[in-house]
């Protein structure tokens, strides 16, 4: 039997054996999130994920950490004081996600072109008070640059017709390590992180929930029933499935967009600078941003079903590119197109949540509930704020579930798995001491933080091939991916540990048998856990 298979059937037992204070249904970034507060108050949690983490929206995101400029427009327009507080709320939290996880996010610079002599004052006033909002959290200050300059930053802008631009700063994340490394972190304060097991029902006694009934995907066995004294439902777009296995007559607290993004070759972007496309001919924005050696544009907003796989529509991806087209002087086509994909956002309807009978609020822009039976339901929201909603969420969970947690939350200072000594000039190490090349050591050193040496450490070992040319991933990624963060398959382990599939879809498959190949191969012990630990 192999590592992997003895750390997971571990987890499953204790899933089964063991009484919980939480139950976390889901593993994107507010179930993870929950489940790392909850422990690190010092709480016995469980979470389970029917899929991979953060197989669904929170890893198809535009890759910003931010406080929305598009909600303070339509703050200024309307003179919504509860807009302002959103986008001041996650400019703070904005502060505290590039502090816990420094080797996963940065600030980036965006500049927004100029095109027309009215639009000058109009964005800059708007982008200032952007800063004003943020207060001590600001990045740095925006600030008006002139055509020359502009077109400096970013030779590909349409010469004809620009003025100028406004630059800006926001921050940038690889938002599917962030997930992994949330559930790493929660591991190490205790918790048992199960990727790959579906919840199929949900166990009450005396009219109160009391857990629930699991199912392995990946091996036929027995139900499990998990019994906690508290569940959270963070299942993003999926929420609602949960309430009806709750509740079959609840009513629909969602409606569901789709947000189509494309990747582009790396010379669409410079490397530095991100640029924000401020008004689409349907009112959006688009952002265009350099991400991982590539460049990504994004997003449409269309309503959409909720399916487990929402493939990008090519009218989407048209959209984009025609977009583009309107701003570069640089010829975009289909073919220039690497990957596409596109994720599901769930939008809560606030008279639906207002109308449950239960205690339901309103917060930043999440929304909590709880049920009649004490399910805690936590949707809505956004990256940028899924620590406060996360808190929020083991908040109720406590008041539900009569918990003692033995400290209040912790998350606003504590740093994630690869981030509390993370070194951002430690790509030369690496280079000097495992003799490494600069592109795989920059990748290995902002994918792994302080950890990067654990991994190039199996590249020296006989694992340091790269899986496929003109991508810096190797095959040491593999076996650290299956040994120490949760990588089942060779999908959990291209899509979400090396973001290959996401940057390049030709290339993950050309990568996939090496890959497969590397995941039946024997473990070694390298920590943390394999598909549940």
């Amino acid at each position: 039997m192999s590592l992997a298979t003895e750390r997971r059937d571990a987890a499953l037992r204790r899933l089964g054996a063991e009484r919980f204070d939480l139950l976390v249904i889901g593993g994107g970034a507010t179930g993870t999130g929950t489940a790392l507060d909850a422990a690190s108050r010092g709480l016995k949690v469980a979470l389970v994920e029917r899929a991979d983490l953060s197989e669904g929206t929170s890893s198809r995101s535009t890759k910003l950490v931010h406080g929305g400029v598009r909600y303070l427009e339509q703050a200024v327009k309307h003179a919504d004081r509860s807009q302002f507080s959103l986008v001041r709320e996650a400019l703070r939290e904005r502060a505290v996600l590039l502090r816990n996880a420094p080797h996963l996010a940065t600030a980036l610079p965006l500049l927004t072109p100029i095109y027309g002599a009215l639009e000058l004052p109009y964005y800059f006033t708007g982008l200032k008070l952007y800063d004003m909002l943020a207060g001590r959290a600001n990045l740095a200050p925006s600030r008006l640059i002139g055509r020359d300059e502009a077109k400096d930053r970013f030779p590909m802008l349409r010469r004809e017709g620009l003025r100028g631009a406004v630059e800006y700063h926001d921050g940038q994340f690889d938002d599917a390590r962030m997930n992994v490394a949330l559930a790493l972190t929660a591991a190490e304060h205790g918790a048992v992180v199960a990727n790959h097991v579906e919840v199929t029902g949900l166990l009450k006694r005396s009219g109160r929930l009391a857990g629930a009934v699991v199912e392995d995907r990946l091996r036929a066995s027995a139900p499990i029933h998990i019994e906690a004294r508290a569940v959270v439902n963070a299942t993003g777009p999926f929420a609602d499935a949960v309430r009806h296995l709750d509740d079959p007559d609840a009513p629909a607290m969602l409606k569901t967009s789709s947000g189509v993004h494309v990747v582009l070759p790396q010379r669409f972007s410079p490397p530095g600078t991100g640029l924000l496309i401020p008004k689409t001919e349907d009112g959006r924005v688009l952002f265009l941003l350099p991400w991982l050696g590539h460049t990504l544009v994004g997003t449409t907003d269309n309503p959409a079903p909720v399916e487990a796989h929402p493939a990008a529509a090519a009218e989407d991806v048209e959209y984009i590119l025609r977009h583009v087209r309107k701003y570069f002087d640089l010829p975009v086509s289909t073919e220039d197109v690497l990957s596409a994909w596109s994720g599901l956002r769930p939008l809560v309807e606030a008279e639906q949540a207002n109308g449950i009978k239960s205690t339901a609020r309103l917060s930043r822009d999440h929304v909590i509930t709880v049920s009649p039976s004490g399910l805690v339901t936590a949707t809505g929201g956004k990256w940028t704020t899924y620590r406060s909603m996360a808190e929020d969420a083991v908040d109720a969970a406590v008041e539900v579930g009569e918990l003692r947690p033995a400290r209040g939350s912790l998350t606003h200072d504590l740093p994630l798995v690869g981030g509390a000594r993370f070194d951002p000039f430690g790509d030369a190490r690496l280079v000097a001491e495992y003799r490494l090349e600069p592109d795989v050591a920059r990748h290995l050193n902002r994918a792994y933080g302080d950890r990067a040496g654990l991994v190039a450490g199996l590249a020296r070992e006989g694992w340091g091939d790269r899986l496929v040319a003109g991508h810096p991933y190797i095959e040491a990624e593999v076996v650290y991916g299956r040994d120490a963060e949760l990588a089942c398959t060779a999908d959990d382990v291209l899509a979400r540990r090396l973001r290959l599939s996401f940057l390049d879809s030709e290339a993950s498959e050309s990568a996939r048998p090496r890959v497969e190949a590397l995941l039946a191969t024997p473990l070694q012990a390298h920590g943390g856990g394999s598909c549940g630990s």
